[in-house]
């Protein structure tokens, strides 16, 4: 008898779905992605990929690819804001590399995304699907999208983000930690800088505010930087919402001479509040689980949002792989439990932010390798 193969949806092509989508294939099965956007946009916006998070991709073949489009640090400096001296010193490039078994990146969120895409077939891809229910079948699960198509499959899989309509429809609304604080950020050429050379990446801590800013190209041509600060009345969740240079640039005043020469240099900028929420209970119910923000948001803290889907996506892999279809619900079960604890302790660490701003330990996030970590019993 012909073994039939696991059918899987994902619901969100971000970071983490087509991650999860290329995990999955890779392992043999069949996946559809459902993506509400009409279309992939390219936001400018930067993002660091941590040595955990290259393991994955790695695996997925994607090495060759990112480090010829991304740029590859000595460090992650920390500074004082008035004055600029190092608090501490996160030593990345061939040292780090060495020591976790594979490279920390800087990259322009953008070209991760399209690095992503093109493992994953566009047949797969259905964009304007705008999910709206799911219904427990007695061999599966149906979806309704919002266009009036449905589909049936094996196993969903929420990687829909914050706003996730997978987690809505198992769990219910629940409220979201809104921190009070927003985050500016853009991309923008670095010959804006005419000359200037800053630091290869860096956080400039500040007494209630941050900016963190580095290249994001391996010849230096782009640079990207990202703000925290209180800005409480802003309650608007988007990552393509306008933001006022002017209000940025005196949000940042007395700040050092070369956070106020990347900050002169910059021609636009977008804003977004910053959320996170507490640990959930449940990622799943049956047929249907959870996966990166959709599972567990957090504050940028750290830079591992994506890096914790797109380690979800390579254990979900591993929990499903040679699955049957009755075996779906404890497969996903399994990735539940193999997952909770370490993006639950991600997500309260981030909250803190404190992490660089003096001595660090870093084995546990950057030596974490989601192909070979032990599953959940």
């Amino acid at each position: 008898m012909i073994k039939r193969k696991l059918n899987v949806a994902i619901v969100g092509a971000g970071m983490g779905g087509l991650a999860a989508a290329a995990a999955l294939r890779l392992k043999g099965l069949d996946v559809t992605v459902y993506e509400q956007a009409k279309q992939f946009a390219r936001v400018g916006a930067g993002i660091q990929i941590g040595c955990n998070a290259m393991h994955v991709l790695r695996g997925l073949g994607l090495e060759a690819r990112l480090r010829a489009q991304t740029f590859y640090p000595r460090s992650w400096n920390n500074r004082d804001w008035r004055t600029g001296e190092v608090m501490f010193d996160m030593i990345f490039g061939s040292a780090a590399e060495a020591k976790y078994g594979a490279p920390y990146l800087l990259a322009h969120r953008g070209d991760l995304h399209e690095a992503l895409a093109s493992i994953v077939p566009a047949e797969v891809i259905r964009l304007d699907h705008r999910l709206v229910g799911v219904e427990a079948t007695s061999g599966g699960v149906r979806l309704a999208f919002a266009n009036g198509a449905n589909a049936e499959t094996d196993a969903v899989i929420g990687a829909d983000g914050v706003h996730s309509a997978l987690k809505k429809i198992l769990f219910g609304e629940d409220m979201l930690n809104v921190t009070g604080r927003i985050a500016y950020r853009t991309t923008y050429p670095a010959k804006l800088l005419e000359g200037f050379e800053m630091d290869e990446c860096a956080k400039w801590w500040g007494e209630d505010r941050h900016i963190v800013m580095y290249y994001v190209k391996p010849d230096r041509s782009e640079v990207y930087f990202v703000t925290s600060q209180p800005e409480p009345e802003f309650g608007l969740e988007s990552w393509s919402a306008e933001g006022d240079v002017d209000v940025l640039r005196t949000a940042f005043e007395g700040f050092h001479p070369t956070v106020q020469r990347v900050l002169a240099a910059c021609p636009s900028v977008h804003k977004r509040v910053l959320v996170d929420r507490e640990p959930l209970e449940r990622w799943g119910d049956g047929r249907a689980v959870l996966l990166g923000d959709a599972a567990h948001p957090m504050t940028p803290y750290m830079a591992q949002g994506a890096a914790m889907a797109i380690e979800d996506a390579a254990v979900l892999s591993r929990c499903l792989d040679g699955v049957e279809p009755d075996g779906v619900g404890a497969a996903l079960e399994r990735y539940e439990a193999t997952r909770t604890e370490r993006t639950a302790r991600m997500q309260l660490t981030s909250r803190q932010n404190a992490w660089g701003k003096g001595a660090t330990e870093t084995d546990w996030v950057y030596g974490y390798n989601a192909w070979t970590a032990p599953l959940a019993g």
